[in-house]
C-alpha cells in the first residue's frame, strides 16, 4: 500500500528542523566565543599598552 501519512511527513519536518536548530545554535555559539575572545584581546592589549605609559611617565 503506497498512502502518504501527512502526520508522518509532519512528524520529520518537525525533527529536521530540531536538528538545524541545534546545528545553528552551535554555530551561533562558537561564534560569539570568537568574537568575546578576540574582543577580550583587544582590552588586555589596550590594558598593557595604558600600563607600559604610566611605567614610562612614572619613570
Amino acid at each position: 500500500m503506497n498512502s502518504f501519512n501527512l502526520g508522518d511527513a509532519l512528524f520529520q519536518l518537525f525533527y529536521l528542523a530540531f536538528i538545524v536548530l541545534i546545528v545553528v545554535l552551535i554555530v551561533s555559539f562558537l561564534r560569539s566565543n570568537k568574537k568575546r575572545n578576540n574582543q577580550l584581546d583587544r582590552i588586555e592589549k589596550k590594558i598593557d599598552d595604558m600600563n607600559q605609559r604610566v611605567k614610562k611617565d612614572a619613570e
